[in-house]
């Protein structure tokens, strides 16, 4: 199954710590907050991962990668553009994220789920992909 973690923010609310670290990769528990939630979708069967990535966006890359140390399979989609050679982020927010790879990636055939890359979850999403289902809903939140 498929999922989308939104990692582009530049975490303003969060300063001065956003300045040199991605609100994704703030550390809980001696590990990146984005970290869990790779676990929760992997222990759910969600094993192909886009991340949208901008503001520090090396940083998350160097280190999830490809995905294959932790079971799944990532890829990046970057907003942003090249101004003098340098990688400029610029986020497009939620809704412009999931835009983008709707056009460059065939995300969208099956069921997703869309999560905030700073956010720490409980949530069966087995049990929630299940209702989704029975219900015939389009969209759920």
């Amino acid at each position: 199954m498929k999922a989308m973690i939104l990692a582009a923010g530049k975490g303003t609310r969060v300063r001065p710590i956003t300045h040199t670290i991605p609100k994704p990769m703030i550390p809980i528990l001696q590990k990146p907050v984005m970290e869990f939630l790779l676990e929760v979708l992997r222990q759910h069967g969600f094993d192909e991962i886009v991340v949208n990535v901008s503001h520090l966006a090396e940083e998350i890359e160097s280190y999830f990668r490809d995905g294959q140390r932790f079971g799944v399979h990532i890829a990046y989609s970057f907003e942003g553009r090249i101004v003098e050679g340098e990688l400029v982020g610029e986020a497009l927010g939620s809704a412009g994220g999931l835009r983008k790879i709707q056009d460059f990636y065939p995300f969208f055939d099956d069921t997703f789920v869309v999560l905030c890359g700073d956010a720490l979850i409980d949530l069966d999403l087995s049990a929630a992909i299940k209702w989704h289902r029975e219900k015939g809903a389009i969209a759920r939140w």
